[in-house]
């Protein structure tokens, strides 16, 4: 029977039924689908050793440590990033804290460490880029040369090409930053979506025939400013509704928020969690010289919505 899917927070002992396991290392921002064919393999390879497949990950990512002043648009926070992990038949995912202990420790201390004894791995799967180690002194070819001294065997798998180009996060990451849902989506292998508190607003929407949910969200995500076909999930129902996230410039221009219309919806869900699905991109967001033209325009912005959801 297959275990349970679990997220730990290292470097707390794993349970013995994960150690041993085959072990797939990265940051795996946005699980797209370079690094589901790496977890794939890792699955793969767990099942023909009759073991768990785990994926080894960094908290916070590796760039937000070195640079902190500058701001990292994370694809997918722990929470999601475990969702997919999940999806794609890993057993557990563990999360490691990118500390000064960690960045100081050499490529060879790493695998005696943290693969061999901590997780006591005996198997590793890697990226073909993979580096590690202080100053990222090591490599895949490193990373196979420290297992046979300590026990483990490693292989890393290729990078995975759409459109003459490597799947990667940073593809993506441009893609949702020119509002170009669609494209992020075929790199992703799934919807990006983003979860948020449902907050109280100014009530505008309603007053203009488009009543919004209303979420905040961390000021790191670079998405294009602009109206978005999206899927609304929240108290556990899934309704299609046209998005507008933005600044608002026609009435206030104040900080970006994501405001949210369900189509054919009448509840109370303020407080609640709600995760947004993006589908597609309508347009970029514009300011209009007076209500009715901005009320004709979300009219349009709605059926283009609807149309984009099916």
């Amino acid at each position: 029977m297959p275990l349970a899917f679990r997220h730990i927070d290292a470097p707390i002992a794993l349970p013995p039924e994960l150690r041993g396991g085959v072990v797939a290392i990265g940051n795996f921002d946005g699980v797209h689908l370079g690094h589901q064919a790496l977890l794939a393999r890792a699955a793969e390879h767990g099942r023909a050793l009759a073991r768990p497949a785990l994926l080894l990950t960094f908290e916070p990512h590796p760039r937000s440590y070195f640079r902190p002043g500058e701001p990292l648009f994370r694809l997918t926070p722990p929470a999601l990033k475990a969702e997919r992990a999940a999806a794609s038949g890993i057993a557990a995912m563990v999360s490691w804290p990118f500390d000064q202990a960690l960045a100081a420790m050499s490529a060879e201390a790493f695998c005696a460490d943290v693969l061999a004894v901590r997780l006591g791995a005996a198997h590793v799967v890697t990226g073909g880029d993979f580096a590690f180690g202080k100053g990222r002194t090591g490599d895949a070819a490193a990373l196979a040369a420290f297992g046979r001294s300590f026990g483990f065997t490693a292989e890393a798998v290729a990078a995975v090409a759409l459109d003459g180009a490597v799947v990667s996060s940073s593809r993506i990451r441009e893609r949702l930053a020119a509002g170009d849902v669609a494209a992020a989506n075929r790199l992703l292998g799934w919807e990006w979506r983003i979860t948020a508190i449902v907050q109280h607003g100014d009530k505008r929407g309603r007053e203009l025939g488009y009543p919004t949910a209303n979420l905040s969200l961390e000021p790191s995500i670079a998405l294009a400013h602009g109206i978005y076909a999206v899927r609304a999930t929240v108290g556990g129902r899934t309704h299609p509704a046209v998005a507008s996230f933005g600044r608002r410039p026609t009435f206030d221009g104040g900080a970006p928020k994501l405001e949210v219309h369900i189509f054919d919806f009448a509840g109370d869900i303020y407080g609640l969690p709600m995760e947004v699905s993006f589908v597609g991109h309508i347009r970029p967001e514009l300011k209009f010289d007076s209500i009715e033209a901005l009320i004709a325009r979300m009219d349009a912005d709605s059926l283009a919505a609807r149309a984009m959801l099916g």
